[in-house]
């Protein structure tokens, strides 16, 4: 069978940052440029540029997590009911039904994602009567929020071994095996498949150079960093030119707070499209600890200072950080009551380090993902 007949349905869920979708969206176009017909199911809020040309694309009612990840809420901030779940349900089971796909991909489910499992199971009920079945994979980042509840990783693993043909770990284990946040690994080695990080392309070159960039992801918790930058540049008084990037969420009264306190060596941008285009040329970064910033950072082989988001009992970017600061990449400072002398100490540590030339990390998750599912459908008995 020729690649250009084969169909994949990759299914993503994302419910605060765009970090999941920004993810699943690489990995569909290298799936697409592989040869595959792919369709991207969403079910969060849509994003202009989410997914990319040539992606089939079915937008789910959308689903929001309510404050705390206490629940789910619709776009408007009402709690989601019974209805609007069968609803979603029913759109999610006929795409599959039309789709008729060889390959099915779920992201972060069952790792992750429980809150949708109303959708799921069924979906896996589905795959699991049909003939012939299609390939079910997991889509997982190399770092896994760790469970707090007793019984949580048992039925994450009875699920994969009971439906699941393969777990693409986006992640390399010369970095992070997946049992240093799954405990029952083991349990399920056999369906493991390290795919390396799924980093952007390297970016083209811009005119601006800064010594020192500051991003606070998409802005809705980023004030605080954006205030003890600020504060630590005040402090530090040198020469270096700074650029703050506050992201499209902040609040815009405290854009216009930090509008006013910049001095003329910071320059305040509400986004970058090109935030990637300004690590190399720069002494640091200052951001918070995300998969897809940290793949940045990689790729840009640029020094971190590194403000893991922590809030809500979260621990996969801490993880992430304490990795990287092992490895002698960046320096790391806790959110938790941040303060700009604590910032400027930090960051005239972070400055001294050297980024290692001969660090090996993978980088090319989106290309070896597509190359592990031709090669896990080319196993497959006729």
């Amino acid at each position: 069978m020729s690649n250009s007949k084969r169909r994949v349905l990759f299914y993503v869920q994302h419910l605060l940052g765009i970090g999941h979708l920004a993810r699943a969206s690489r990995i569909a176009d290298a799936v697409v440029e592989a040869g595959f017909a792919v369709t991207l199911v969403t079910g969060g809020t849509p994003v202009k540029g989410f997914p990319g040309a040539g992606v089939n694309h079915v937008q789910l009612p959308t689903v929001l997590a309510a404050t705390g990840f206490s629940g789910l809420v619709d776009s408007e901030g009402v709690p989601v009911d019974a209805a609007f779940e069968q609803k979603r349900t029913a759109v999610l089971l006929e795409t599959f039904h039309t789709v008729q796909p060889d390959v099915v991909i779920i992201e972060a489910f069952p790792f992750g994602r429980r809150q949708v499992r109303f959708e799921l199971l069924p979906l896996l009920d589905t795959i699991k009567a049909t003939t012939p079945k299609p390939l079910l994979l997991s889509s997982v980042r190399d770092i896994l929020q760790e469970n707090r509840k007793p019984g949580r990783d048992q039925e994450t693993a009875d699920l994969v071994l009971s439906h699941f043909d393969g777990v693409l770990v986006h992640g390399d284990p010369n970095f992070v095996k997946l049992e240093e946040t799954f405990p029952l690994a083991a349990s399920i080695r056999d369906r493991i498949y390290y795919t390396g990080l799924v980093a952007a392309p390297k970016p083209a070159p811009t005119d601006d150079q800064f010594d020192i960039v500051v991003s606070a992801g998409g802005g809705a918790v980023g004030a605080a960093l954006i205030d003890a930058a600020l504060e630590a540049q005040a402090i530090l008084g040198e020469d270096d030119r700074w650029c703050l990037i506050t992201g499209p969420n902040l609040p815009q009264a405290d854009y216009d707070r930090f509008s006013a306190m910049a001095p003329d060596a910071v320059t305040l941008y509400r986004f970058r499209p090109d935030f990637p285009a300004l690590l190399p040329g720069a002494k640091l970064s200052i951001s918070q600890a995300g998969y897809n910033t940290v793949c940045d950072l990689l790729r840009a082989k640029c020094p971190a200072l590194l403000v893991p988001f922590a809030a809500g009992g979260e621990t996969e970017q801490t993880v992430r950080a304490q990795k990287l600061e092992a490895l002698g990449l960046a320096k790391v400072i806790l959110e938790d009551g941040i303060k700009g002398a604590a910032m400027a100490e930090a960051i005239t540590a972070a400055k001294a380090l050297q980024f290692p030339e001969n660090l090996t990390v993978s980088l090319n998750g989106a290309s070896e993902t597509a190359r592990l599912i031709t090669e896990l459908l080319d196993q497959r008995p006729s």
